[in-house]
């Protein structure tokens, strides 16, 4: 309950100070934007070997690398894909969208000298009318997409997280380009069991058909869509996990019978498919605040990292969760995606509502950081969803609610131990 200094009501006049108190501090806050993007659009070049930005036609909240790579004869790049989904407005139609990608060939085409200030562009030939990036299939979704994955052991299967609750399976090859009906959703498999959206969302890399996601409603649903008949298009979980006492957030795989999931009520669960007990092999309270984001290390599965709402990621090791391994501490605003690098085994990334996606060298935990180190880095607008590219080292691609995506690629100083000092006179203020 509220505490005031008065009971007197409030006057209308309170009332509009307090609205002119907001629009005040809203249009501070777009200054301070607006001023660390021209900073930051200034000193690309010494920040970013690669960047490629994109503008969608509508917000996109999910991005994921597909791992295959074609490498078109006589061209100096690659078309690599990534599977995005669109946020429309309530009167327009969504979508699952693939794009193709165009890159360089190898980090040794990547020219950062090669640097488009109008398009914020760097490290790719210029002078090309095509994208760079470009929406090639359009499937009708029902609803905003929360969240698309495509299956490990099936690039051309896809799952989606519908507003509804339901997860929507898509074949990538029985739908064309372009959607020959206006509206019409066709999905091949629904998957029912949940009461609310969420966002949370995970195929095990280990056991082809198995996939597990998160609900607001509290619950992980568990499916093994290898039972799927075309007679049957929609299927029950044939397993739901009720160990959460708040919303799931967010689930993960650690090895074929392991995963692990983590919510609003603070916690990191971990679970065990051959037990047929209601209750989690481990449980433990990982953040102050509710936690939105957890990955266990693919060169490690031991190790996983978590991130909350109390803008930290935590370092835990299975073997023991009662002690946590390291906190890492950086982000001004609550954290919303963690992915380990499919490259190197002590780096991870982060996403937060700082509107800035943080890369992490835990080999360098302890190194002295200086402060003017700590505030090096680019301002994006409210990051949606980041993925790392599975075939270029420290290439990623992020997407924020402008409906801006970009692919970019920070500078080899800034990650090998190495570094080159660039002279203070060099960079914008």
């Amino acid at each position: 309950m509220s505490t005031s200094l008065s009971d007197t009501p409030s006057s209308p006049n309170n009332e509009e100070s307090t609205e002119e108190t907001k629009q005040e501090r809203a249009a501070i806050e777009e200054k301070i934007v607006n001023e660390e993007y021209k900073i930051w659009k200034k000193n690309s070049p010494f920040l970013y070997d690669l960047v490629i930005t994109h503008a969608l036609e509508w917000p996109t909240l999910t991005c994921q690398w597909f791992q295959d790579i074609e490498k078109p004869e006589g061209k100096d790049y690659t078309i690599q894909r990534l599977l995005i989904g669109t946020h429309t407005s309530d009167n327009d139609q969504n979508y699952v969208e693939i794009a193709n990608v165009q890159l360089p060939k190898s980090d040794s085409d990547i020219d950062p000298r090669k640097y488009e200030e109008e398009k914020a562009e760097a490290g790719v030939h210029g002078g090309s009318s095509e994208s760079r990036i470009t929406v090639v299939q359009r499937i009708n979704h029902d609803g905003e997409v929360n969240r698309a994955r495509y299956m490990p052991k099936n690039q051309n299967i896809i799952a989606t997280k519908t507003v509804a609750g339901d997860v929507y399976i898509f074949d990538l090859t029985k739908h064309p380009p372009k959607p020959l009906a206006e509206g019409v959703c066709s999905p091949e498999l629904k998957l029912r069991g949940h009461t609310k959206e969420g966002y949370g969302l995970s195929w095990s890399p280990f056991n082809a058909g198995h996939i597990i996601d998160a609900s607001e409603d509290t619950t992980i649903c568990h499916w093994d869509i290898n039972g799927y008949t075309k007679e049957t298009r929609t299927m029950e979980p044939f397993r739901v996990y009720r160990g959460h006492e708040a919303i799931v957030e967010d689930v993960a795989w650690q090895t074929i019978n392991i995963f692990g999931s983590v919510g609003d009520d603070q916690k990191l669960l971990i679970w065990d498919t051959r037990d047929n007990s209601d209750k989690p092999s481990q449980s433990i309270i990982a953040h102050q605040s509710e936690v939105n984001s957890l990955a266990f290390n693919p060169h490690n599965a031991n190790i996983l990292v978590t991130g909350a709402g109390d803008k930290t990621l935590s370092l835990w090791d299975l073997r023991n969760l009662k002690v946590k391994l390291h906190t890492l501490e950086q982000h001004t605003g609550e954290i919303v995606q963690v992915e380990w690098s499919p490259h190197d085994e002590t780096i991870l990334a982060s996403a937060a509502g700082d509107r800035r996606v943080n890369i992490w060298d835990l080999s360098r935990i302890g190194s002295e950081q200086t402060a003017e180190d700590a505030e090096d880095g680019p301002p994006e607008l409210l990051i949606s969803d980041f993925s790392w590219n599975p075939h270029l080292p420290w290439v990623v691609a992020s997407t924020a609610e402008d409906n801006i995506i970009q692919v970019w690629q920070p500078a080899a100083n800034i990650y090998t131990i190495d570094e080159r000092e660039i002279p203070a006179d060099e960079l914008e203020d």
